[in-house]
């Protein structure tokens, strides 16, 4: 057995039914607090990528598209799953390219959070790009519909307070971006 933390102990997994591009495991884990073997489902997924983009003259890019496990549209950064063997850098400036025809220079790393720790194991990594600019086509994949937005800081900043970031990933990036250059205080 391995020892997780806070006492938590793994016992065995088995590889559970594959779903596209996750696949899924059962974990058997041994409870600390009353030493019950417990069953647990994880989806095992490619960490993703987005990237929060302003333009030269301080517009955020923002992607506008289906979303269809809700089947609404979310307004979000461009991002999107990072491919085997790829960096993180190298994934946002590909999905960002394709998304939205962005390309830049000044990139940086804003944080990294647990895309669904409840029963994912995958992450999500966000950058920052300060100076996009506008440089190619959309090279959207055949389930894409991607529209694209620009939006000025207090625009965006007026979405967040008012809760129209319908996506989790959208809402943490933007707020922790938001935070971080000092526009929410």
């Amino acid at each position: 057995m391995k020892e997780l933390k806070d006492g938590w102990e793994a016992i065995k997994a088995e590889k559970g039914p594959e779903l596209g591009l996750l696949q899924t495991r059962f974990d058997y884990l041994k409870n600390p607090r009353n030493k019950k073997e417990v069953k647990v489902l994880v989806i095992e997924g490619l960490d993703a990528v987005n990237v929060i983009t302003l333009t030269k003259d301080k517009k955020i890019v923002l992607v506008k598209q289906l979303r269809f496990g809700t089947r609404d549209i979310s307004i979000e950064p461009p991002g999107g799953l990072m491919e085997v063997n790829e960096t993180q850098l190298e994934a946002a400036k590909r999905e960002l390219r394709e998304e939205t025809g962005y390309t830049g220079s000044e990139w940086e790393y804003l944080t990294t959070k647990a895309s669904q720790p409840v029963f994912m194991d995958n992450y999500i990594h966000t950058f920052i790009l300060k100076d996009a600019q506008l440089t190619h086509p959309k090279e959207l994949d055949e389930a894409e519909d991607i529209k694209i937005i620009e939006l000025t800081i207090q625009e965006v900043k007026s979405m967040l307070i008012k809760g129209e970031f319908i996506h989790p990933h959208a809402h943490s990036s933007i707020s922790h971006f938001m935070i971080k250059e000092g526009y929410l205080r």
